[in-house]
């Protein structure tokens, strides 16, 4: 198993295997290796990866929760959810977010669960009346800086449909200034201006 983590476009993956995908990246010289797990290894990975020279990080360990641990103490966790929402025609909803296509998604308030918090969130930021949640999609990691500080974000997915005729309205206050139905079929289009993790979301569908 493994656990992918997004530093911008760069993808560092937390393993306790290496199977044939992460083997592929271990062969590229632009890759970072490391097979301990101690603060001084995880410091070097994190220093190394944001350097333009390198596409991507794999720190490898036998025991894939204990790896977790010792790499998240190194950030502020942040815990978000977020939407994939179909409509009765089969085509999902996307916004437009600060430059880029995305998904309604926001972070976890005090006292909800993380169900709560995708379906509040989709709500807020489309306009969207009583989403119904489906399923479990994914989890994606991604990492930034803010105040000094280092975040590293777990956004939890949801399968999501919506029922008969639905007013859309982007949350212009999220920096939401557009909202599209798109057919499954013309998501491929979306997905070169979007980030990495949301292509990953959108490979499930």
């Amino acid at each position: 198993m493994y656990i992918k983590i997004y530093f911008g476009d760069k993808p560092v993956f937390l393993c306790d295997e290496i199977d044939e995908m992460i083997h592929e990246y271990m062969h590229h010289p632009d890759a970072v290796f490391i097979d301990e797990i101690s603060g001084p290894a995880i410091k070097s990975l994190l220093h190394e990866i944001v350097k333009e020279e390198f596409h991507a990080g794999i720190l490898w360990n036998e025991n894939l929760e204990k790896l977790k641990k010792a790499f998240f103490k190194h950030f502020t966790i942040v815990t978000a959810a977020g939407g994939l929402v179909e409509n009765e025609k089969g085509e999902y909803l996307l916004i437009h977010r600060r430059g880029k296509w995305d998904l309604p998604k926001g972070k976890l308030d005090p006292g909800e669960t993380i169900e709560q918090c995708a379906v509040r969130e989709v709500e807020e930021e489309t306009g969207l009346q009583k989403p119904e949640l489906k399923k479990p999609i994914t989890i994606t990691y991604h990492t930034y800086d803010e105040f000094g500080k280092h975040i590293l974000k777990d956004s939890h997915w949801y399968k999501m449909k919506v029922k008969g005729a639905q007013t859309i309205k982007p949350q212009t206050e999220e920096d939401i200034h557009d909202i599209k139905w798109v057919k499954k079929k013309d998501l491929s289009t979306y997905m070169e201006n979007t980030f990495p993790s949301i292509k990953d979301v959108l490979a499930l569908v």
